[in-house]
């Protein structure tokens, strides 16, 4: 059995480089970290603890709209950029996968993110994990200038796309909400032929 370690790093506990070494020193396979850009100070979108919404899923209920408008805690709006934080534990770590837990690829540019992912990556020797999800802060992706009713055709688009330029030396992608002619990106991820992408999320569509 492979076990892994997710949690919120944030500027208020332990910095990221000696959890990585201390999840590595313990024999975990791997390191995961979420991501949120930013939290809006305004927020309608409801939030219910994971705890409470797992009992609710496990035991096949569906989750009450009064049960989810709890507050957000603090650790949301004080994690790191994941991807920024993962290098630093890549570079003082030499087995230890570290991936993102996840990664809201509707709310990035997603050729800057081929580039980001395709580098740590490298950097990294092929450690890298891809978690991705849609996301359910909608205040959030309005501020990305994303459409959340839009958020899961984006983000199948843009992971479309940057398959495209992980895995071609000339990438070009034409959808409905990534579009652009052929361009040259390098470096190309160690992994092959990409990082394995995770999909993540619960909840209802959109």
């Amino acid at each position: 059995m492979k076990i892994g370690v997710t949690t919120f790093v944030t500027d208020h506990g332990i910095g990221p480089v000696p959890l990585g070494l201390a999840v590595e020193e313990r024999n975990f396979e791997s390191f995961f970290m979420p991501e949120h850009t930013h939290i809006p100070v305004s927020r309608e979108s409801p939030f219910m603890p994971m705890t409470a919404k797992s009992d609710l899923v496990l035991a096949g209920e569906r989750v009450p709209p009064e049960m989810s408008a709890g507050d957000l805690p603090e650790k949301y709006a004080r994690t790191p950029d994941p991807l920024v934080a993962l290098s630093a534990i890549s570079a003082v770590t030499g087995r230890l996968l570290i991936g993102t837990g996840i990664l809201l690829v509707a709310q990035r540019d997603p050729i800057i993110l081929a580039k980001q992912v395709a580098s740590l990556d490298h950097l990294s020797g092929g450690r890298f994990l891809f978690g991705v999800a849609a996301g359910w802060n909608r205040e959030e992706m309005r501020n990305h200038g994303t459409d959340p009713r839009l958020r899961n055709a984006v983000l199948r688009e843009r992971i479309l796309a940057m398959k495209e330029i992980w895995t071609r030396e000339q990438a070009e992608f034409h959808g409905t909400h990534v579009d652009f002619d052929p361009i040259l990106s390098w470096p190309k991820p160690v992994s092959v032929p990409h990082p394995p992408i995770l999909v993540g999320g619960e909840g209802h569509p959109s």
